[in-house]
């Protein structure tokens, strides 16, 4: 498959996979969050691959929302409708869900910035890579709307609750550092060892027996779900359709963080 907003790279049994919108800082797009979703659930069955790193082409992992959306858009079509409203505003949680869901395993490979559904992107990884002066921010109250994507209870997940509330309450600023103290990433390195550390790691996973590998995945996957003792995360696009028609967020969405 070819994609617009993606750059595949085939390694063995590794897929490297590029957010590829480096002049836009990998600003993420209705088309991004498509093809990212489309690219995970095909991986179904392609058993040739066992594991796909994550990453970003250019400065940054990812910027978080676009600023500047392209009006010619395809997925702008879909916005005359509610209907259409409503499957644009799914497609974030779609994509990492689809993350999620993969059956090969995932490592995200994280330097510049990895701002708000940036951030969501990595962590819907099974593992987490990053520079050490990577910068991890969830800005999303200080814009006056909730974290949706379905990211909170994964958040919630991977580094517990009191952690949780205080990324998305607080909206702090963390380095690479920081967020491998709080469990945000698995392991923090300068940035000139970041590829090679990624490398690393993708060779030691890869050393082990390929259906125990997966079959654990299935489990942890499972256990994840049954913890979270449901899933309302199909109500996050709505609530992010509503905050999104607030005064305040138009204003702090269009002024830049220094301001704010």
């Amino acid at each position: 498959m070819s994609y617009e907003t993606l750059e595949t790279e085939r390694e063995g049994a590794i897929l490297r996979v590029w957010l590829n919108r480096p002049e836009r800082r990998n600003a993420v797009s209705p088309l991004l969050l498509r093809e990212l979703g489309d690219l995970f659930n095909s991986l179904e069955t392609d058993f040739d691959t066992r594991l796909v790193v994550l990453g970003g082409r250019g400065k940054s992992f990812c910027a978080g929302a676009d600023r500047k959306p392209d009006p010619a858009a395809r997925e702008a079509e879909a916005a005359t409708s509610d209907r259409g409203r409503r499957w644009i505003g799914q497609l974030g949680r779609r994509a990492c869900r689809a993350i999620q869901d993969c059956e090969a395993l995932t490592l995200a490979q994280v330097h510049g910035h990895a701002i708000g559904g940036g951030a969501c992107l990595a962590l819907s990884c099974d593992f987490r890579i990053a520079a050490e002066d990577a910068v991890f921010l969830v800005p999303e109250v200080d814009l006056a709307i909730p974290l949706s994507w379905g990211a909170v209870p994964l958040l919630i997940q991977e580094v517990g609750a009191a952690r949780a509330r205080e990324i998305l309450l607080r909206c702090p600023s963390l380095d690479g550092k920081e967020a491998e103290g709080l469990n945000l990433v698995h392991k923090a390195v300068p940035a000139d060892a970041l590829a090679g550390e990624v490398q690393a790691w993708a060779e030691d996973l890869l050393t082990r027996p390929e259906l125990a590998v997966h079959m654990t995945k299935t489990q942890l996957r499972g256990y994840a779900r049954l913890s979270s003792l449901g899933d309302a995360t199909e109500a996050d696009g709505d609530l992010i359709t509503v905050a999104q028609r607030s005064e305040t967020f138009r204003e702090r969405f269009a002024m830049p963080p220094k301001e704010r």
